[in-house]
């Protein structure tokens, strides 16, 4: 087997492991993660009716100057945290998908908890 497509099935298989776990509701959606070699992604999902309710990412921020990844991480953490105070959601459940959680995923969540995020 090609060694990419081990790669890509072991990631599905991971990430369909954590996400068997956890399930977004209107109360407490959930805080859906991806990473790509470039930017960051969140996401409040409500599972129940399968819509996304808040989402942002470093490409939303103002960019004033270079930054690394890690801090872009923790404010589109804060970015996420705020505007879901705005529409009193304070409780998540948090799914980092078929990543580790270190370096630029543990950055974004103790950037949401730092916002008010509860999870």
């Amino acid at each position: 087997m090609d060694n990419l497509k081990f790669k890509r099935i072991k990631r599905r298989f991971r990430a369909r492991r954590v996400r068997s776990k956890i399930f977004g509701s209107a109360q407490r959606p959930r805080l859906c993660v991806f990473r790509s070699n470039q930017h960051i992604y969140a996401q409040l999902i409500d599972d129940k009716r399968g819509v996304t309710v808040i989402s942002a990412s470093d490409l939303n921020l103002k960019k004033t100057d270079k930054k690394a990844k890690m801090d872009l991480a923790k404010m589109v953490g804060l970015a996420l945290a705020e505007k879901s105070g705005k529409l009193k959601i304070d409780k998540v459940v948090f799914d980092k998908g078929a990543y580790k959680y270190h370096g630029i995923i543990k950055a974004l969540a103790e950037g949401a908890r730092e916002g008010g995020l509860k999870f």
